[in-house]
């Protein structure tokens, strides 16, 4: 792959970029950029039947926009009866990537210059009206994902005692684009400029906490981060320094066991990385946030690495991480999964004593919630809709925060499947024309 990157200084690259997005861009809004008129864009009356469509709430990155940095403007039209134009009214945003200034027909009513903030603006009276009134969202984003995210139920129109919902399909018109690449992304860029220098220092392990910018191709990080950790031994000569890493937190995907998922693609890559000698692994599916990539509550991820620490360096002995799959048996329409890791025994934060995250498959490679019994130091599984079960998954989402199966020390169970049915990300690699 390096050897492929065209010899060209990164003002000829951003230039290169700039221009395929800008041809991009333009091609699927059918108008150039810079060529905004906004105060007509903000009216009701504008004609936006030609203009294409985001989804929100959900990142444009992830949506035919793709990765485009820069000023996008977002429209949405909604019909209100005569008494809700009437109403006190907050017009609330749930949250926004990076920057907005929000207006209602045509009224800026807030602006906000923070990506994770929520987002609560005031309607003032007189500005609703009966029937159409237009929601316009001129959204600034200067790296990342872009656009409106975050919960479905913070979209909307508070009228008090109703509100009106501003989740589905938003019109969008980009006005400008970014100029520069990501040189953060360009390989090696990275490396040269904050790990290589690090190389003449001593130091007595690694702690890494990466890989949600890998799940579209995570299939490949079965070679690469391993490549990686192996690689960094190699420069710095002192053997195989303890190497402990983060897999990947709960978070909303579109994917699931049926139709694939990269994220619980790229938990397994993480999980077989696990082969690399003193390595270890914090598993982290119950305390991330499915509506944020960047969970908040970093204080038990620490607890979770410095166990495994604690335990495997500094000679102070504890349990360091949960149940591990280690097999499972067909006993009739049943499944039962046996663990390793178990500490002193298996446990579920259901009260009701019903383990959840598990689904099972016959031959027919269709996946279906399973309902989950803890007998000792085993998982019994069944399903009404699968007769003859033959593959069993576990936590095999990208939003896996239902699983919650544990070991009595705390650490939750490591997703896995059974099976070695189709990926969806095996032949996706890193090429030059990402850049």
């Amino acid at each position: 792959m390096i050897s492929r990157i065209p010899k060209l200084d990164i003002d000829s690259l951003s230039e290169l970029n700039a221009r395929r997005k800008t041809q991009y861009v333009e091609r699927i809004q059918g108008a150039a950029l810079n060529k905004l008129d906004a105060k007509a864009f903000m009216q009701t009356s504008f004609d936006d039947s030609r203009l294409p469509t985001l989804n929100a709430p959900a990142h444009w990155e992830s949506q035919i926009l793709g990765n485009i940095d820069g000023v996008v403007w977002l429209r949405k039209t909604v019909s209100l009866t005569a008494q809700q134009s009437r109403k006190s009214a907050i017009l609330e945003l749930a949250q926004i990537d990076d920057d907005d200034i929000s207006y209602v027909n045509g009224v800026e009513v807030g602006r906000t210059n923070r990506w994770n903030a929520q987002r609560r603006y005031q309607i003032p009276a007189g500005v609703l009206t009966e029937g159409k009134n237009t929601v316009v969202v001129r959204v600034t984003d200067g790296g990342g994902g872009g656009g409106i995210y975050g919960d479905p139920a913070d979209l909307k129109i508070n009228l008090g005692d109703e509100n009106v919902s501003l989740v589905g399909s938003w019109k969008f018109q980009v006005e400008v684009i970014k100029s520069t690449t990501n040189e953060n992304e360009f390989p090696s860029l990275a490396f040269n400029a904050m790990i290589n220098p690090l190389i003449p220092y001593s130091f007595r392990g690694v702690l890494w906490y990466q890989g949600e910018s890998n799940a579209g191709r995570a299939y490949q990080y079965r070679e690469a981060f391993p490549l990686l950790i192996n690689d960094w031994r190699k420069k710095w000569n002192v053997g195989n320094f303890p190497f402990y890493f983060v897999q990947l937190a709960t978070f909303k995907t579109g994917g699931n066991s049926n139709n694939g998922d990269g994220w619980a693609e790229l938990r397994e890559a993480q999980t077989q990385t696990l082969l690399v000698p003193t390595t270890g692994m914090a598993v982290t599916t119950d305390i991330g946030n499915p509506l944020d990539v960047h969970p908040i509550n970093k204080q038990e991820v620490g607890r979770r690495l410095s166990a495994l620490a604690f335990n495997r360096i500094y000679n102070k002995r504890m349990i360091d991480s949960g149940p591990v799959f280690k097999s499972m048996k067909i006993a009739g329409d049943k499944v039962v999964v046996s663990f390793e890791n178990i500490g002193s025994g298996l446990t579920t934060a259901d009260r009701s004593g019903n383990v959840r995250g598990f689904e099972i498959a016959g031959s027919d490679q269709i996946f279906y919630e399973a309902t989950g019994i803890i007998q000792g130091n085993k998982v019994v599984l069944s399903s009404e809709r699968v007769g003859s079960p033959v593959a069993v998954r576990f936590g095999w989402i990208g939003d896996a925060s239902a699983n919650n199966l544990f070991n009595k020390e705390g650490f939750p169970a490591v997703p896995f499947r059974s099976d070695d049915w189709k990926t969806i990300t095996k032949n996706t690699k890193y090429t030059i024309a990402d850049f």
